[in-house]
């Protein structure tokens, strides 16, 4: 074989490997790669300088913002959350991540308890797994009854399509992550007493369900996937990566100016001579341990 050959050769295995692949359960698997801190903390900087030029632009034109974060458990759905929202008012944008329905709530119109979260004019809401919980686990786990697993498919698209009409600008993202890259977070959280909580006996049952969880994912893509509202898939193997592509998607989604606010100037502060403070005996402090 030529010298030539073999470039030819190396080159087309170097381009294999580059392409992300699928799973046997329909996930996207990334190409697994170490993201430098320094470079990724510039680009989450200027990133988040962004974000506050949207979250003003926003508050000005009375815009009414919902993003969905779904996936599956592990997926850094959180962490994409907590980048974005780290640097805004949260006033102006806040997140919405509801526990299991009360009593009251089984009962009651199924988007009803979503519905009273949804924004005012100038607000963002970030839904941390949303009304699509009736396609993934309340179907995997039994949940719900296949009657109102199969009303929720053919109403979530006509809900959604109300509240686009309404104004709402409504952007769905799916966080995909392998199941490989799932069982090593699951092994991480084990062993790390500050992200255990984070392991559900929900998660832990998961992992023995994960065709099932695909094909109900398949199934909510199909009849979900609209034109007025279609679903964003972010490759998340990699989370630092999987944070700056889904903020730098999210911006791109907005058309925004920057109405940043000039700094105010700050006067003299004024003469505090006449001020006699209390004794500091009369006030209890903190133990200063560091």
């Amino acid at each position: 074989m030529t010298t030539k050959e073999k470039r030819g050769k190396k080159g087309d295995k170097e381009r294999r490997a580059s392409k992300p692949s699928a799973n046997g359960a329909g996930d996207v698997k990334a190409e697994k790669h170490k993201v430098d801190n320094k470079p990724y903390e510039r680009d989450l900087a200027r990133l988040q300088i962004e974000l506050v030029k949207l979250q003003e632009w926003v508050k000005h034109e009375g815009l009414k913002v919902v993003v969905i974060f779904e996936g599956r458990d592990a997926a850094g759905k959180g962490g994409v959350i907590k980048r974005i929202t780290e640097s805004l008012n949260p006033r102006i944008c806040r997140v919405v991540a509801l526990g299991r329905p009360t009593e009251r709530e089984k009962t009651s119109w199924y988007f009803q308890r979503y519905v009273t979260h949804l924004p005012a004019a100038g607000e963002i809401v970030l839904f941390d797994r949303s009304w699509y919980n009736r396609a993934g686990v309340e179907r995997v786990m039994g949940f719900c009854s296949d009657a109102q697993y199969q009303e929720f498919l053919r109403s979530c698209p006509e809900f959604e399509r109300m509240l686009v009409r309404s104004g709402i600008i409504l952007i769905k993202y799916w966080l995909s992550v392998s199941d490989e890259e799932q069982e090593r977070r699951f092994q991480k959280r084990m062993n790390d007493p500050t992200r255990s909580w984070k392991l559900s006996p929900m998660d832990v049952e998961s992992r023995s369900r994960w065709i099932e969880y695909s094909k109900a994912k398949d199934t909510m893509f199909a009849h979900t996937d609209i034109k007025q509202a279609p679903w964003y898939v972010v490759k998340a193997d990699v989370k630092k990566c999987a944070r700056l592509n889904c903020i730098s998607h999210l911006l791109s989604m907005i058309p925004y100016k920057d109405l940043t606010p000039t700094p105010p100037e700050l006067p003299p502060r004024p003469d505090a001579t006449s001020y006699m403070r209390p004794p500091i005996d009369d006030q209890t402090f903190v133990e200063e341990i560091w």
